[in-house]
């Protein structure tokens, strides 16, 4: 899979013309950015979005492309795409106009290539700095050098055959020489990495570039060109490592190698170096984890700086945001913010300024006003924090945070033309002044170029990139062997059992211990619910807690009405009765489990569903208490769809908490929350582990329903399959996390078949929200090609999923090969979503393989059977010699004397 390219800019001297006024202290900032280590030459021809291009092409370098006259609306919206975020060179040797030229520039772009026919005109454009300008000669290394003298244009090397020639002119030029940037018609690793350490900069097709291990031959893997010019100033050989967010706020200093770096380059987050424990992929324990921005090195080439977008408490391990203590100023307000924008109780101050328009924007003039009227130093300071406040809660409130502002501020602070800076009318006129900014003399206001919806020219030849991609891995079975095919169907390595245990056992033994008190204060510490007073929140559940639109009320009820139908279908009506033989009468008979405990996961997404699949069989089933356990939000709030299932099957209450201490507090019951018999539904890893610690602790005398894992998919499919159904189906799993595996078995396919799923899977994956949790899961997801639907069976009751689908021409005589599965879905018209919604199905499934033991939750997860036996005392005659034989033998005399003695009787009494 390849990984595109970081943001890089103009020098630092262009920042200060006429720009004060702007923030130059970001470090995300263009003007700021070093240069980069290599250019990703990208298509333009029939981009529309960057999304296209794939996100990992954007962990380090810039991006390079080719304008044409019929591509430069694309380079437009490219550009709109990417300024503040990422630098974009563009070759425009065949824009003819200059006009256009600047355009581009304006909208963003870090340079621009010229022709040497190009390059005279732009000395004399105002306000441009040269630097932005890289001049493409035509003449010798002789030539280019007296050409160069007395600008400060950078220099473009294009198709140079060998090095020979590049290190030639890097001599000529000096130490002092402006960038310089090199194609070759074959750029080797070697190549690329040699023009790095020559302090070039090498141009490389985007599919070229690799986060492998071991590439191909033409294959450059990034992680070389990031350490072609690294040096270590320790004697382990480790480069020191800032990590900071988007803004420049140093986060902690670690440390990396080559390995943490590949692999951070590779998995798209924050992988370091640990002097006592070696790779370390920070946040696999506590959660905290880093999304990777970008990569870059210092000006010195001897320290790392990790951009990163910090996932859950922070990134230190005391749980603060920085390892520096937590943050100030503006990101602290903006995290202020943000909190109280989801959790300001209704009717409050904060909650009247997010939710009327006309009141925030009142602030806003008020103290705009008032900071217009101060003069001190002291009283400016203080009114424009007002100002900052109320504005950055109007940006809050619309969902733009500091660095969407920042980069906006980026995007005008490289600007090329320049507005007369009049106020408007009503403002000019109320301080006094005669100027305004609308057009003198008739003159017609310029506007920037917008790239047009749709590309101009919808038959260029030019294909896109097929790297940089969302991509399975493939497998040919006939060209694998067996423990290959085995190994690729790995599922994804989970935590230690030993670590997992470590963390779970204390939080079970201090909510046994200490009860609601250990389950509250788990709860404000790992939800920051910390309005919360009681853990329960007790049945009937007031309407306020229930207010949802029509339209999902809807679909609950059609769902739940859905699911009692199917499970009710699985009630015995009447016990099960076997004479087995004269006057010995066998019986067996079902009775509801009287208190069980429903464990809802909370997390990365609302799960009303799996109330619904875990409460409606066990109000079916006749339970006499059913408790439901669900993580609250940061207000202490549930969302109103669980309640309102939690209403409909008639809940007992609801825990409000999550993992391993809610599982606690339903085993062994506190002072407010209930004592089940049995727990059920899914969950993490220790939510898992907390399940099975109690039903192993006969004091809880709780038993559970199955071990259940990250989520799971394998879709069978032949040449009868639709592509897009296909990719569909395997994305709706890999979007549950990133520790979700799917895996295609596609019979008798070729490639062209197999290629139309891949290029369905890409684009359905890239337009979904939750574009990263795909991503990850799709790295250690497969496709195998077999030749036989016999083979894919084989396969796939090997593997037991969890979710099993079936797009093959004949589904129904499929089914019946399967052995190993947790829920199959067949034919086109049967996407796993309807199972984990609406059908009647149940989803709660067995994960990990553990479907070759265990079933799916249904009616008979919520019952216990009793066996009853009833002899007459001809029965007893029949089979009582059978008995005390078998006493006997087992030398159990006391067994064999109850049989003896009740025969005796009845032969003394005729």
């Amino acid at each position: 899979m390849i990984r595109p390219a970081v943001v890089v800019g103009v020098e630092k001297k262009f920042m200060s013309l006429e720009l004060t006024h702007f923030n130059t202290d970001n470090n995300t900032n263009l003007a700021n950015m070093a240069l980069p280590p290599f250019l990703a030459a990208v298509e333009l021809s029939n981009y529309t979005a960057l999304s296209e291009l794939g996100p990992e092409l954007l962990y380090a370098g810039g991006l390079f492309a080719v304008i044409t006259a019929g591509s430069i609306d694309r380079a437009f919206q490219l550009l709109k795409d990417t300024v503040g975020q990422h630098a974009v060179y563009l070759e425009v040797s065949n824009v003819q106009s200059q006009e256009d030229v600047i355009n581009l520039l304006d909208a963003g772009a870090a340079k621009v290539f010229v022709s040497s026919s190009q390059a005279s005109g732009f000395d004399k454009v105002p306000n441009l700095d040269t630097s932005r300008v890289v001049y493409r000669p035509t003449g010798s290394a002789g030539d280019t050098t007296a050409e160069l003298e007395g600008t400060s244009f950078g220099l473009y090397l294009q198709n140079v055959k060998n090095a020979e020639v590049v290190g030639q002119i890097l001599h000529e030029l000096g130490k002092k020489r402006p960038p310089v940037y090199v194609s070759k018609a074959i750029m080797t690793e070697d190549d690329a990495v040699e023009l790095c350490r020559q302090d070039a900069i090498p141009i490389i097709a985007a599919p070229q570039l690799t986060f492998a291990a071991e590439p191909s031959a033409q294959q450059v893997r990034v992680a070389a060109l990031l350490l072609a010019e690294a040096k270590s100033d320790r004697a382990d050989g480790l480069f020191t490592t800032l990590v900071t967010d988007e803004r420049g706020i140093a986060l902690g200093l670690v440390y990396s190698n080559e390995e943490s770096i590949a692999e951070s380059l590779r998995s798209g987050r924050g992988v370091y170096h640990s002097r006592k424990r070696g790779l370390w992929r920070k946040g696999d324990t506590s959660g905290d984890w880093q999304e990777l921005v970008r990569i870059e090195l210092d000006c010195d080439h001897d320290c790392f700086r990790f951009v990163v977008r910090q996932q859950g408490n922070g990134f230190c391990h005391l749980q603060k945001a920085t390892c520096f203590g937590e943050y100030q100023g503006l990101s602290k307000l903006q995290k202020t913010l943000q909190g109280r924008k989801r959790s300001a109780p209704e009717g409050s101050y904060t909650a009247r300024l997010f939710n009327d328009t006309k009141m925030l924007n009142a602030k806003i003039m008020e103290e705009a006003a008032e900071l217009c009227e101060a003069t001190s130093k002291e009283d400016v300071a203080a009114e424009t924090a007002d100002v900052l406040y109320f504005a950055l809660t109007k940006a809050t409130a619309a969902g733009v945070s500091l660095e969407d502002i920042e980069r906006n501020l980026d995007a005008k602070s490289i600007k090329v033309k320049r507005r007369k800076g009049d106020a408007k009318g009503p403002y000019a006129e109320k301080f006094g002044l005669n100027g305004t900014s609308a057009p003198a003399n008739g003159e017609k206001k310029e506007m920037l170029r917008e790239a047009e919806s749709k590309p101009k020219s919808e038959d260029d030849p030019a294909g896109r990139t097929k790297d940089g991609r969302i991509q399975m891995r493939r497998f040919y079975t006939t060209k694998e062997p067996p423990d290959v095919i085995q190994e690729a169907l790995q599922r994804p390595s989970q935590r230690s059992t030993d670590k997992i245990m470590g963390i779970v056992n204390p939080i079970i033994k201090d909510v046994q211990a200490k009860g609601d008190k250990a389950l509250l204060e788990y709860t404000h510490k790992f939800e920051k619910a910390t309005s919360l007073t009681t853990p329960v929140l007790k049945a009937p559940f007031h309407k306020s807690l229930m207010q949802l639109p029509p339209e999902t009320i809807e679909a609950i009820d059609i769902s739940f009405e859905n699911i009692r139908k199917f499970h009710a279908a699985q009630k015995e009506d009447k016990p099960l009765e076997v004479e087995t033989m004269p006057g010995v009468v066998c019986s067996r008979f079902a009775r509801p489990i009287e208190r069980v405990g429903l464990y809802v996961p909370g997390g990365t997404a609302v799960l009303p569903s799996t109330a619904l699949m875990l409460g409606v069989p066990a109000m079916v089933a006749g339970c006499q208490k059913i408790v439901l356990a669900s993580p609250p939000r940061a207000d202490g709030s549930l969302t109103p769809e669980i309640v309102y299932v939690a209403h409909k099957v008639g809940a007992e209450s609801i825990v409000l908490a999550g993992g391993a201490q809610a599982v606690a507090a339903m085993a062994y019951g506190t002072e407010n929350v209930s004592k089940v018999d049995k727990i059920l539904g899914p969950g993490n890893q220790f939510v898992t582990a907390a399940k099975m610690i109690v039903s192993n602790d006969t004091t809880a005398n709780v038993s559970i329903d199955m071990p259940a894992g990250p989520s799971e998919i394998l879709v069978i499919a032949d040449s009868t399959a639709n592509p897009a159904f296909v990719a569909s189906d395997l994305l709706s799993q890999a979007e549950h996390g990133v520790d979700s595996q799917v895996v295609c078995i596609a019979v008798g396919l070729n490639d062209t078949q197999l290629q139309a799923i891949e290029d369905e899977l890409h684009k359905q994956a890239m337009a979904l929200p939750r574009v990263d949790m795909v991503r990850g899961a799709i790295e250690h997801s497969v496709t195998l090609l077999v030749s036989s639907i016999d083979e894919a069976m084989t396969l796939s009751n090997a593997y037991a999923p969890e979710h099993l689908i079936l797009q093959v021409a004949d589904p129904l005589a499929a089914r019946d090969m399967v052995q190993n599965a947790g829920s199959v879905f067949l034919g086109p018209w049967t996407p796993e979503s309807v199972g984990d919604y609406s059908a009647g199905v149940n989803h709660a499934l067995p994960t990990y393989g553990y479907a070759k033991q265990y079933s799916g939750v249904n009616l008979g997860s919520y019952v216990k059977h009793i066996t009853s036996a009833n002899l007459t005392a001809e029965g007893l005659k029949n089979v009582g010699g059978a008995v005390m034989q078998l006493a006997a033998v087992e030398e159990l005399d006391a067994h064999k004397r109850a049989v003896e003695i009740r025969l005796e009787h009845m032969a003394r009494n005729g």
